[in-house]
């Protein structure tokens, strides 16, 4: 009995520890990578947004993915849009510095929902959306559930049909029970992912490799934070709860519609993505580069062409219409 107490505390003063670090380590990346922008309160959050460009110019909406921010946009793609048009990024709920209460949903539709709310708060009449991995999931699902909201969709290695299983290294992201969930946020998934960062990074950017600078520049920092471990595991556990019915409402679409992926992408597949809307969608198109899935930072002009092309034919539909 005394060694089972004793071990008992060992691994409570451990935990206590562990926690001790991850509270340590959170506040300190906060106070070094501090808000860029300011925020707009919508229903069960607040979003954190920057803005761009000329404000009577078309507006162009960045969406970064899953476990991102909005600084996956600065390695030239928000700059270079900003030259010719009104740029919004934004992180999504509970990403970044952005918020979300523990009782609003995180499924696509509801991600979609604030961005709706947003659009009109920032009067951006009927922006282009730029959708990148998860973040393309929910600009299908603003386009089908909110059109007003859209006048076309620039998706960049965009999630569009909702996978079977995990890609290997969100693994962490799929502990089901809450408290589980929360106990290893809080303990084991900061140190955790200080030691298998190298091994992360590769894997998300494979073959391509990540900027020296993506900790910081990039916001890679923001992945060590608790927070942001228990809202990208929300985001991957509540994709089955929509994404199904808003692929089951692609051919509803109407509006102008790109798809740019890298070739040899190794957390979403092209054909199974990308060629998969386009298919379904009349009118879409989809270009294919040499390259993996973080294109906004691995070739950022190559996504600004993308996007630009995207973004004018939709203000030449528009005028049209």
């Amino acid at each position: 009995m005394k060694l089972l107490l004793f071990i008992l505390g060992a691994l409570a003063l451990l935990a206590l520890g562990l926690a001790w670090f991850t509270w340590r380590t959170s506040a300190r990346i906060v106070q070094y990578l501090p808000a860029k922008g300011r925020f707009v309160d919508v229903p069960g959050g607040r979003l954190h947004v920057r803005e761009s460009g000329d404000p009577g110019s078309p507006a162009v909406l960045l969406v970064h993915g899953l476990g991102g921010q909005m600084s996956h946009f600065d390695y030239g793609l928000a700059e270079r849009l900003a030259q010719s048009f009104r740029v919004v990024v934004v992180d999504r709920p509970g990403s970044g510095h952005s918020l979300r209460d523990e009782m609003t949903s995180a499924d696509v539709s509801a991600q979609a929902a604030a961005l709706a709310l947003l659009v009109e708060k920032l009067d951006l009449g009927r922006p282009t959306v730029v959708g990148h991995s998860l973040g393309g999931a929910i600009a299908l699902a603003l386009a089908v559930e909110h059109p007003g909201s859209v006048g076309a969709l620039a998706l960049v290695a965009p999630l569009t049909h909702a996978p079977e299983t995990a890609p290997q290294v969100f693994k962490a992201l799929t502990i089901e029970t809450r408290w589980v969930r929360t106990l290893f946020a809080w303990t084991l998934a900061t140190p955790g992912a200080i030691a298998g960062s190298k091994k992360v990074l590769a894997a998300v950017f494979a073959p391509e490799q990540a900027p020296a600078d993506f900790a910081v520049k990039g916001g890679g920092l923001h992945s060590l934070r608790p927070s942001q471990f228990l809202a990208a595991s929300r985001d991957l556990q509540a994709i089955p709860q929509r994404m199904p019915l808003v692929q089951g409402r692609y051919a509803e679409l109407a509006l102008p519609l790109a798809v740019l992926y890298g070739r040899q992408d190794a957390i979403l597949g092209w054909r199974e993505n990308g060629q998969a809307l386009v298919d379904k969608v009349p009118g879409a198109r989809l270009e294919l580069v040499e390259g993996g899935h973080m294109l906004p930072v691995t070739q950022p002009l190559v996504v600004a062409d993308f996007v630009e092309r995207a973004a004018r034919a939709a203000v030449r539909e528009q005028r049209a219409g």
